[in-house]
């Protein structure tokens, strides 16, 4: 098995400036030390920041992340370092002897207090109508160190206008304070490199490619670096004023999907802590702020298993059956549009391993301006379609000009977790005190597979309990249908299941290795696709991959702050629900097999589904419905 863990950036240089030669096989020894006259012992090579951190010791920071490599540039955490004379960058001073350090001394404060002064002198705007209003780590450190004026004054005016060129990410840089955040998630964690550092001294700036609007650079819209930016200098595109105008428009029809990962995380912006799941409380506020239906978007990921996994059945058939060269394997999944448009910007000539399945929300869209609206009798053009989702990519992804198979804007608003908890707010609700109550029909009964595509390798897992019951005629082999194999959070995992008694229908899979890789986060993406430009995946078969760390639950539009522990909760939060549930497999769901019966006539795969389900992928990174 192939893996990487989800932390994978270098440390920077700065961090390797250490106080005598390291020997590195000293590794893992225990170093005695001292923070504010208090001795303990920490392991050789430990951060002062995260000795601070392992002894309660709290050390404020600005440019340092959780997910990220170190970078030591805002000097918020320095400290003293006894025999030094200058402050000590406490995120990228690795201990590698025995030191004392203090934390709040005179010197310590001032100096914190003066970085703070000198971002505000540049910060410009006021606080009150932010984004990031309650929210802004910038603020919070201003407030702690008691800052209530501006000692070098205020910018009076702007000095870059904001770019809201993208449907995902919107960009204002006269709130940057140089942190770099952006560009590291970029770089190293997603290994895009949209956003770089540029200039020197008060010249430096962080920009795109010659300076271009996002909407004309290779950005995923995976909206990563809006999640660690600390300020509001990176935000969202918010929809929100045009969703309440349809609400209030008596003559539309507004339905709302709402997806798993949106549910097990939009509790921390009403103060809980992560991995409660508020699904029946969300579903009550979502009618009474004026929502006509409400409905369940793993409805529509069981009908993406459908589609897919069939897909997937009828390659596999065409290769070994066949013989047919023309298809391609491995099957990559299509769900996440932050990976779709990473393949179509780096690897296009690999777009005919993309599955053609479209994702659970625009196949939603798909089918609520044609069979919802005939089955309630609703003219589609007053139907007004709503996504909750944790991706800020699926508001590129409902936007993209194809994506009209209805004959109508499949899907016509994308929201983030954290904009419909602000459209929650707004209406003088308090999520957690809501009563439960369900979703509505008929996209209001779905599967605990559905429900695991949230969580990185969910999709391959729900799939897998789908196929493997096709193909064998038998539940997978786990107990309580938990494919470990395709759960955690390694970047790379890679395993098989072994095809064995198949049904009549497919004796040609009898004794197959069914290989499967699930892999999350694009840079994890590109070492993956790198793996089969060179020819080592020639025998594998099926490949999920989301864009986000984590998977959705991971998303750009969750809630702010993420961390790994945080990504952990969530995750544990959507399996302990799939466990609940009645139903686990997508082809069981009675409203599956009831829109196969009554509207998809022609079977999943069939032209019917093809055309409202499905599209296909060119090498110009274009699609063709």
């Amino acid at each position: 098995m192939n893996s990487k863990t989800e932390s994978r950036a270098p440390v920077s240089q700065q961090a390797l400036r250490v106080q005598q030669p390291f020997d590195s096989s000293q590794i893992g020894a225990m170093v005695t030390i001292e923070i504010n006259e208090k001795k303990m012992q920490v392991p050789l090579g430990t951060t002062i920041l995260e000795a601070c951190a392992q002894n309660q010791v709290q050390i404020p920071t600005l440019c340092h992340h959780k997910d990220l490599c170190t970078a030591g540039v805002c000097r918020i955490c320095v400290v003293e370092v006894d025999s030094m004379k200058t402050l000590q960058a406490a995120c990228a001073f690795p201990i590698t002897q025995q030191i004392k350090i203090k934390t709040s001394t005179e010197k310590v404060r001032k100096a914190r207090r003066h970085i703070i002064d000198l971002l505000l002198s540049e910060h410009y705007g006021e606080c009150y109508t932010c984004v990031r209003n309650k929210n802004c780590e910038l603020r919070s450190l201003a407030s702690e160190y008691g800052v209530d004026g501006f000692t070098f004054g205020h910018p009076e005016k702007r000095k870059h206008d904001i770019d809201k060129s993208s449907f995902s990410v919107m960009r204002d840089m006269d709130k940057c304070v140089l942190c770099r955040r952006c560009v590291r998630t970029c770089i190293d964690l997603q290994e895009v490199g949209v956003l770089e550092a540029v200039g020197r001294g008060d010249q430096t700036h962080i920009t795109t490619f010659m300076g271009k609007p996002l909407s004309e650079v290779i950005c995923i819209n995976c909206g990563q670096c809006v999640n660690r930016c600390p300020t509001g200098a990176l935000y969202t595109n918010d929809p929100s004023d045009d969703i309440w105008r349809a609400i209030d428009d008596k003559k539309k029809h507004v339905v709302i999907q709402t997806a798993p990962s949106p549910r097990a995380a939009i509790c921390e912006e009403f103060g809980m802590a992560a991995g409660t799941s508020l699904t029946g409380e969300l579903n009550t506020a979502l009618r009474r702020i004026g929502f006509d239906r409400v409905f369940d978007t793993n409805f529509a990921a069981d009908l993406t298993i459908m589609e897919e996994g069939t897909e997937l059945l009828n390659r596999l058939k065409s290769v070994v059956v066949d013989k047919d060269t023309s298809v391609k394997l491995p099957q990559f999944t299509s769900c996440s549009p932050g990976w779709v448009k990473f393949i179509e910007h780096f690897y296009p000539e690999y777009l005919d391993h993309l599955s053609t399945a479209k994702s659970p929300q625009q196949m939603f869209g798909a089918v609520t301006k044609t069979f919802y609206a005939q089955e309630y009798n609703i003219n589609p053009e007053d139907i007004v379609t709503v996504a909750v989702m944790p991706c800020s990519a699926k508001k590129f992804e409902c936007n993209r000009p194809e994506m009209d198979s209805s004959g109508f804007k499949d899907v016509d608003y994308g929201l983030t977790t954290r904009e419909l908890a602000k459209m929650i707010k707004e209406g003088g609700i308090f999520l957690p005190e809501m009563p439960k109550s369900g979703f509505d029909d008929p996209f209001g009964e779905a599967s605990g597979a559905g429900l695991i595509f949230g969580a990185t390798g969910g999709v391959m897992e729900a799939a897998l309990r789908t196929a493997y019951e096709l193909v064998t005629g038998r539940e997978v082999p786990f107990e309580k249908l938990r494919i470990e194999a395709c759960r955690g959070f390694e970047g790379i995992k890679q395993a098989s299941v072994k095809l064995k008694n198949c049904v009549p229908d497919y004796t040609f899979l009898e004794g197959v290795d069914l290989k499967f890789i699930v892999a999350h986060g694009t840079a994890n993406a590109r070492q993956v696709m790198e793996m089969l430009k060179a020819g080592e995946l020639n025998d594998v078969h099926f490949i999920e991959i989301m864009a986000c760390p984590g998977g959705c639950l991971g998303g750009g539009g969750q809630p702010i702050p993420t961390s790994p522990e945080i990504r952990k909760k969530r995750a544990e939060a959507i399996y302990a629900e799939d466990e609940s549930m009645t139903i686990r497999k997508s082809h069981e769901n009675p409203r599956i097999k009831y829109i196969y019966e009554k509207f998809l006539t022609d079977g999943p795969c069939g032209h019917k589904s093809h055309k409202l389900l499905h599209t296909h992928y060119t090498k110009r990174g274009n699609f063709i419905v």
